[in-house]
Protein backbone atom coordinates (compact mmCIF):
# COMPACT_ATOMS: atom_id res chain seq x y z
CA UNK A 1 0.00 0.00 0.00
CA UNK A 2 1.64 3.24 -1.13
CA UNK A 3 0.99 6.52 0.66
CA UNK A 4 -0.78 7.69 -2.49
CA UNK A 5 -3.11 4.67 -2.53
CA UNK A 6 -3.89 5.10 1.16
CA UNK A 7 -4.65 8.78 0.56
CA UNK A 8 -6.98 7.94 -2.34
CA UNK A 9 -8.84 5.18 -0.52
CA UNK A 10 -9.24 7.29 2.62
CA UNK A 11 -10.66 10.17 0.59
CA UNK A 12 -12.66 8.40 -2.14
CA UNK A 13 -13.22 4.82 -0.95
CA UNK A 14 -14.43 2.33 -3.56
CA UNK A 15 -14.73 5.10 -6.16
CA UNK A 16 -11.01 4.66 -6.87
CA UNK A 17 -11.02 0.85 -7.07
CA UNK A 18 -10.07 -0.51 -10.50
CA UNK A 19 -9.38 -3.82 -12.23
CA UNK A 20 -7.26 -2.58 -15.14
CA UNK A 21 -4.55 0.09 -15.19
CA UNK A 22 -3.62 2.11 -18.26
CA UNK A 23 -0.54 4.29 -18.73
CA UNK A 24 -0.91 6.90 -21.46
CA UNK A 25 2.25 8.16 -23.16
CA UNK A 26 3.20 11.32 -25.05
CA UNK A 27 0.25 12.77 -26.94
CA UNK A 28 -1.98 9.82 -26.00
CA UNK A 29 -3.64 11.22 -22.89
CA UNK A 30 -6.93 12.10 -24.58
CA UNK A 31 -8.27 8.61 -23.85
CA UNK A 32 -8.65 9.67 -20.21
CA UNK A 33 -11.38 12.10 -21.30
CA UNK A 34 -13.55 9.12 -22.29
CA UNK A 35 -13.54 7.70 -18.74
CA UNK A 36 -17.03 7.96 -17.21
CA UNK A 37 -17.90 8.84 -13.60
CA UNK A 38 -14.27 9.81 -13.24
CA UNK A 39 -12.34 10.73 -10.14
CA UNK A 40 -9.34 12.76 -11.34
CA UNK A 41 -6.41 13.71 -9.13
CA UNK A 42 -3.30 15.65 -10.09
CA UNK A 43 0.02 13.91 -9.50
CA UNK A 44 1.06 17.00 -7.55
CA UNK A 45 -1.62 16.08 -4.97
CA UNK A 46 -0.50 12.45 -4.60
CA UNK A 47 2.30 11.57 -2.15
CA UNK A 48 5.40 10.28 -3.89
CA UNK A 49 4.28 11.10 -7.44
CA UNK A 50 6.61 13.15 -9.62
CA UNK A 51 4.86 15.67 -11.84
CA UNK A 52 5.88 15.26 -15.48
CA UNK A 53 7.60 18.31 -16.96
CA UNK A 54 7.11 17.12 -20.54
CA UNK A 55 4.51 18.55 -22.91
CA UNK A 56 1.83 15.99 -23.78
CA UNK A 57 1.72 14.49 -20.26
CA UNK A 58 -1.17 15.90 -18.23
CA UNK A 59 0.03 14.44 -14.95
CA UNK A 60 -3.24 13.06 -13.55
CA UNK A 61 -4.61 9.80 -12.20
CA UNK A 62 -8.11 9.25 -13.54
CA UNK A 63 -10.24 6.41 -12.13
CA UNK A 64 -13.66 5.44 -13.46
CA UNK A 65 -15.38 3.32 -16.10
CA UNK A 66 -14.24 2.82 -19.68
CA UNK A 67 -15.91 0.37 -22.06
CA UNK A 68 -17.72 -1.14 -19.09
CA UNK A 69 -14.54 -1.84 -17.08
CA UNK A 70 -13.17 -0.18 -13.96
CA UNK A 71 -9.92 1.48 -15.00
CA UNK A 72 -7.18 3.50 -13.32
CA UNK A 73 -5.55 5.71 -15.94
CA UNK A 74 -2.12 7.22 -15.40
CA UNK A 75 -2.37 10.20 -17.75
CA UNK A 76 1.30 10.84 -18.34
CA UNK A 77 4.46 9.59 -16.64
CA UNK A 78 7.77 10.69 -15.20
CA UNK A 79 10.75 9.80 -17.38
CA UNK A 80 14.24 8.77 -16.36
CA UNK A 81 15.68 11.93 -17.92
CA UNK A 82 13.48 14.14 -15.71
CA UNK A 83 14.55 12.58 -12.41
CA UNK A 84 17.58 13.13 -10.17
CA UNK A 85 19.36 9.77 -9.82
CA UNK A 86 18.71 9.57 -6.07
CA UNK A 87 14.94 9.86 -6.63
CA UNK A 88 14.56 7.87 -9.84
CA UNK A 89 13.68 4.54 -8.19
CA UNK A 90 10.75 5.74 -6.04
CA UNK A 91 9.39 8.01 -8.77
CA UNK A 92 9.44 5.21 -11.34
CA UNK A 93 7.72 2.69 -9.06
CA UNK A 94 5.01 4.70 -7.29
CA UNK A 95 2.49 4.90 -10.15
CA UNK A 96 2.32 1.18 -10.87
CA UNK A 97 2.40 0.22 -7.20
CA UNK A 98 -0.42 2.67 -6.47
CA UNK A 99 -2.76 1.30 -9.15
CA UNK A 100 -1.93 -2.23 -8.01
CA UNK A 101 -2.93 -1.26 -4.47
CA UNK A 102 -6.21 0.09 -5.89
CA UNK A 103 -6.97 -3.41 -7.20
CA UNK A 104 -5.55 -3.51 -10.73
CA UNK A 105 -4.31 -6.92 -11.82
CA UNK A 106 -3.66 -6.03 -15.47
CA UNK A 107 -1.55 -3.18 -16.86
CA UNK A 108 -1.71 -1.86 -20.41
CA UNK A 109 1.14 0.62 -20.93
CA UNK A 110 1.37 2.87 -23.97
CA UNK A 111 4.05 5.12 -25.39
CA UNK A 112 5.03 7.14 -28.42
CA UNK A 113 7.96 5.53 -30.24
CA UNK A 114 10.09 5.63 -33.34
CA UNK A 115 9.85 2.73 -35.76
CA UNK A 116 12.91 0.82 -36.93
CA UNK A 117 10.83 -0.95 -39.57
CA UNK A 118 9.91 1.01 -42.73
CA UNK A 119 6.80 -1.14 -43.16
CA UNK A 120 5.47 0.16 -39.80
CA UNK A 121 5.20 3.91 -40.49
CA UNK A 122 3.83 6.77 -38.38
CA UNK A 123 0.18 6.33 -37.46
CA UNK A 124 0.49 2.60 -36.87
CA UNK A 125 0.48 0.84 -33.51
CA UNK A 126 2.89 -1.86 -32.34
CA UNK A 127 2.09 -4.34 -29.57
CA UNK A 128 5.26 -5.25 -27.73
CA UNK A 129 6.45 -8.83 -27.50
CA UNK A 130 9.68 -8.09 -25.60
CA UNK A 131 12.09 -5.29 -24.72
CA UNK A 132 15.78 -4.38 -24.60
CA UNK A 133 16.69 -2.15 -21.67
CA UNK A 134 19.52 0.27 -22.54
CA UNK A 135 18.36 2.93 -20.09
CA UNK A 136 21.07 2.15 -17.56
CA UNK A 137 18.31 2.08 -14.93
CA UNK A 138 16.38 -0.68 -13.20
CA UNK A 139 13.67 0.56 -10.79
CA UNK A 140 14.15 -2.44 -8.49
CA UNK A 141 17.72 -1.52 -7.55
CA UNK A 142 18.01 -1.01 -3.78
CA UNK A 143 16.40 -2.72 -0.79
CA UNK A 144 13.58 -5.11 -1.70
CA UNK A 145 10.26 -5.19 0.14
CA UNK A 146 9.16 -8.83 0.00
CA UNK A 147 5.56 -7.72 0.61
CA UNK A 148 5.65 -6.02 -2.81
CA UNK A 149 7.40 -8.75 -4.79
CA UNK A 150 10.42 -11.07 -4.95
CA UNK A 151 14.03 -9.93 -4.93
CA UNK A 152 14.69 -11.48 -8.34
CA UNK A 153 12.05 -11.17 -11.05
CA UNK A 154 12.01 -13.25 -14.22
CA UNK A 155 11.12 -11.31 -17.37
CA UNK A 156 10.86 -14.18 -19.83
CA UNK A 157 7.12 -13.58 -19.92
CA UNK A 158 7.16 -9.84 -19.20
CA UNK A 159 4.61 -9.20 -21.98
CA UNK A 160 1.67 -11.54 -21.52
CA UNK A 161 1.15 -13.71 -24.60
CA UNK A 162 -2.59 -14.08 -23.95
CA UNK A 163 -3.13 -10.33 -23.69
CA UNK A 164 -1.09 -9.79 -26.84
CA UNK A 165 -3.22 -12.31 -28.74
CA UNK A 166 -6.38 -10.55 -27.57
CA UNK A 167 -5.04 -7.18 -28.74
CA UNK A 168 -4.04 -8.54 -32.15
CA UNK A 169 -7.46 -10.16 -32.62
CA UNK A 170 -9.29 -7.01 -31.50
CA UNK A 171 -7.21 -4.87 -33.86
CA UNK A 172 -8.09 -7.11 -36.78
CA UNK A 173 -11.81 -6.85 -35.96
CA UNK A 174 -11.63 -3.07 -35.55
CA UNK A 175 -9.50 -2.43 -38.64
CA UNK A 176 -6.66 -0.94 -36.57
CA UNK A 177 -3.12 -1.30 -37.99
CA UNK A 178 -1.25 -3.22 -35.27
CA UNK A 179 2.23 -4.68 -35.77
CA UNK A 180 4.16 -6.75 -33.24
CA UNK A 181 7.73 -6.18 -32.17
CA UNK A 182 10.55 -5.57 -29.69
CA UNK A 183 10.89 -2.19 -27.95
CA UNK A 184 14.32 -0.81 -27.10
CA UNK A 185 14.40 1.74 -24.27
CA UNK A 186 17.00 4.48 -23.91
CA UNK A 187 17.17 7.14 -21.21
CA UNK A 188 16.94 10.20 -23.48
CA UNK A 189 16.28 13.07 -23.66
CA UNK A 190 18.45 13.35 -26.77
CA UNK A 191 17.23 11.44 -29.79
CA UNK A 192 19.38 8.62 -31.12
CA UNK A 193 22.08 8.92 -33.75
CA UNK A 194 21.80 7.13 -37.10
CA UNK A 195 24.67 4.84 -36.03
CA UNK A 196 22.83 3.93 -32.83
CA UNK A 197 19.70 3.11 -34.82
CA UNK A 198 21.69 0.81 -37.10
CA UNK A 199 23.10 -0.89 -33.99
CA UNK A 200 19.64 -1.22 -32.44
CA UNK A 201 18.32 -2.88 -35.58
CA UNK A 202 21.20 -5.35 -35.41
CA UNK A 203 20.24 -6.08 -31.80
CA UNK A 204 16.73 -7.01 -32.94
CA UNK A 205 14.77 -3.89 -31.97
CA UNK A 206 11.66 -2.87 -33.90
CA UNK A 207 10.86 0.39 -32.05
CA UNK A 208 12.77 2.79 -29.82
CA UNK A 209 11.60 5.07 -27.03
CA UNK A 210 12.36 6.60 -23.64
CA UNK A 211 9.84 5.00 -21.29
CA UNK A 212 7.68 1.95 -20.45
CA UNK A 213 10.38 -0.57 -19.51
CA UNK A 214 10.68 0.59 -15.86
CA UNK A 215 6.91 0.36 -15.43
CA UNK A 216 6.80 -3.10 -16.98
CA UNK A 217 9.51 -4.31 -14.60
CA UNK A 218 7.66 -2.89 -11.58
CA UNK A 219 4.37 -4.38 -12.75
CA UNK A 220 5.87 -7.85 -13.13
CA UNK A 221 7.51 -7.49 -9.71
CA UNK A 222 4.00 -6.86 -8.36
CA UNK A 223 2.54 -9.84 -10.23
CA UNK A 224 0.44 -7.87 -12.74
CA UNK A 225 -0.25 -9.16 -16.23
CA UNK A 226 1.25 -6.72 -18.73
CA UNK A 227 0.63 -5.62 -22.28
CA UNK A 228 2.26 -2.62 -23.94
CA UNK A 229 1.52 -0.71 -27.13
CA UNK A 230 3.67 1.80 -28.98
CA UNK A 231 2.05 4.50 -31.09
CA UNK A 232 4.53 4.99 -33.93
CA UNK A 233 5.16 8.71 -34.45
CA UNK A 234 8.19 8.67 -36.73
CA UNK A 235 10.75 6.55 -38.50
CA UNK A 236 13.90 6.46 -36.38
CA UNK A 237 16.85 8.76 -37.05
CA UNK A 238 18.51 8.08 -40.39
CA UNK A 239 15.48 6.26 -41.79
CA UNK A 240 13.33 9.24 -42.81
CA UNK A 241 13.85 12.73 -44.17
CA UNK A 242 12.20 14.70 -41.36
CA UNK A 243 14.24 16.08 -38.44
CA UNK A 244 13.10 14.60 -35.12
CA UNK A 245 11.60 16.77 -32.38
CA UNK A 246 9.17 16.41 -29.49
CA UNK A 247 6.76 18.75 -31.29
CA UNK A 248 6.75 16.39 -34.26
CA UNK A 249 6.16 13.46 -31.89
CA UNK A 250 3.08 15.14 -30.41
CA UNK A 251 1.71 16.13 -33.82
CA UNK A 252 2.17 12.63 -35.20
CA UNK A 253 0.68 10.99 -32.12
CA UNK A 254 -2.82 12.13 -33.08
CA UNK A 255 -3.40 9.30 -35.56
CA UNK A 256 -2.00 6.76 -33.13
CA UNK A 257 -4.21 8.14 -30.36
CA UNK A 258 -7.34 7.59 -32.46
CA UNK A 259 -6.31 4.03 -33.28
CA UNK A 260 -5.40 3.42 -29.64
CA UNK A 261 -8.79 4.55 -28.38
CA UNK A 262 -10.55 2.31 -30.91
CA UNK A 263 -8.38 -0.67 -29.99
CA UNK A 264 -8.68 -0.30 -26.23
CA UNK A 265 -12.43 0.28 -26.18
CA UNK A 266 -12.76 -2.84 -28.37
CA UNK A 267 -10.58 -5.09 -26.22
CA UNK A 268 -11.26 -3.83 -22.67
CA UNK A 269 -14.55 -5.72 -22.21
CA UNK A 270 -12.68 -8.97 -22.93
CA UNK A 271 -9.77 -8.50 -20.52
Amino acid sequence: MTDAARHLLDRHGDAVRADIALILGSGLGGLADAVQDAVAIRYADLPGFAASTVSGHAGRLVVGTLAGRRVAVLQGRAHVYELPPAHAGPALTVGVRTVAALGATTLVATNAAGSLRPEVPPGHLMVLSDHINLMGVNPLVGPNDDALGPRFVGLGDAYDAGLRAQLLAAAQRAGVPLAEGVYLAVSGPSFETPAEIRAFRTLGADAVGMSTVPEVIVARHAGLRVAAISAITNLAEGMGGEPLSHEQTLASAADGARHLQTLLTTVLPEL
